[in-house]
C-alpha cells in the first residue's frame, strides 16, 4: 500500500475573523487522481466546497481549478476559489493576482485588494418567471420571483425581518435537483442581505455564496440603479462582501482567514 500526502487548507472565505464566512478545503495536487477519489475527499471533509488546484500545463491561466461538494461537482463555487486565492497568493514569491482556468465557468481571476481580495466571477442573468410550483418550497410568497435554466432562483422579499424568518421545506426544494435558491432583500445595515439553500447538492443552507452574488450582482445593480453595493449573507456563520458589475464580470470583494494547514493523507 502507498501512502500520498496532499497540501491541506481549511480556510473561512469571506471572514474576516475565523468562524464565520464559508468554511473551504483547498487541496494542491501533482496530478489528477480519479473523479471518484475526489468525491470522497468532498465527501470526508464535509464542507460546502472542496477545491482540488493543478497547476495549468495548457499556459490559459495559472492553474486548474475543480469543485466538488460531499455530493457532487459543480459548475462554479465563489468563496473556494477565493479561498484558493488567498492561499495562493499567501505563498512566498507570489505576486498581486492568479488566474484559475475551470471546466465550465471560464477563466476565473483572483488579485490582492489592500488586506482583502476581490475575485472576478461570471455574471449570471437570471430573468426568467419562476412559478409557483418551483418556489413552493420557500414556504414565503417573495414580491418576485425570477429563475434561469441553468439552476438558478431568485427570490426578492420586501425586507430583511421577512428573509431571516424563512424556514424552507427543504425536502421539496431539493426534489428539483441541484437548484440553488437565492432569497433577498434591501439590508437593514448592507445595500442588500440574502440566504441561500441547495439541499439538492448536499447544501441545506450554504454559510456565503459567491456564485449566488454572481447573479444578485445583476440582480441588484438594475434595482438598485448603480454597479457597486453592499452585501451580508444573513445565514448562521454570515459573511460581507462587496459586489461591482463591470461589464460581463460580478467582481466580488472580501476577506479570507486560513483555519487550519496540513496535510492529506491519501492511502492507496
Amino acid at each position: 500500500m502507498t501512502m500520498q500526502t496532499i497540501p491541506y487548507w481549511h480556510v473561512d472565505a469571506f471572514a474576516a475573523q475565523p468562524f464565520g464566512g464559508n468554511q473551504a478545503a483547498v487541496m494542491i495536487l501533482d496530478e489528477w487522481p480519479p473523479d471518484e477519489v475526489m468525491a470522497a475527499i468532498a465527501a470526508e471533509n464535509m464542507f460546502a466546497e472542496t477545491a482540488f488546484l493543478l497547476r495549468d500545463a495548457s499556459g490559459e491561466a495559472d492553474w486548474e481549478l475543480r469543485w466538488f461538494t460531499p455530493e457532487v461537482e459543480i459548475a462554479l463555487c465563489g468563496h473556494a476559489t477565493l479561498a484558493s486565492g488567498h492561499v495562493l497568493l499567501g505563498q512566498e514569491g507570489a505576486g498581486d493576482a492568479v488566474t484559475f482556468r475551470t471546466r465550465k465557468a471560464g477563466v476565473l481571476e483572483v488579485a490582492r485588494d489592500g488586506d482583502g481580495y476581490r475575485m472576478a466571477l461570471p455574471a449570471i442573468h437570471v430573468d426568467g418567471e419562476a412559478d409557483d410550483a418551483l418556489i413552493a418550497g420557500l414556504r414565503a410568497r417573495p414580491e418576485e420571483a425570477l429563475a434561469d435554466p441553468r439552476g438558478y432562483v431568485i427570490a426578492r422579499y420586501a425586507d430583511e425581518a421577512a428573509l431571516r424568518a424563512l424556514a424552507p421545506d427543504m425536502a421539496q426544494l431539493a426534489s428539483h435537483g441541484d437548484t440553488m435558491f437565492i432569497a433577498t432583500a434591501p439590508g437593514d445595515t448592507t445595500d442588500v442581505v440574502s440566504r441561500v439553500f441547495v439541499p439538492g447538492a448536499g447544501i441545506p443552507e450554504d454559510p456565503v455564496t459567491g456564485s449566488a452574488h454572481s447573479a444578485l450582482t445583476v440582480f441588484w445593480a438594475k434595482r438598485l440603479g448603480r454597479e457597486s453595493f453592499t452585501a451580508h449573507q444573513a445565514s448562521k456563520r454570515g459573511g460581507d462582501m462587496t459586489c461591482t458589475l463591470e461589464g460581463e464580470k460580478a467582481v466580488l470583494g472580501g476577506h479570507c482567514v486560513t483555519v487550519v494547514e496540513g496535510r492529506f493523507y491519501l492511502s492507496g
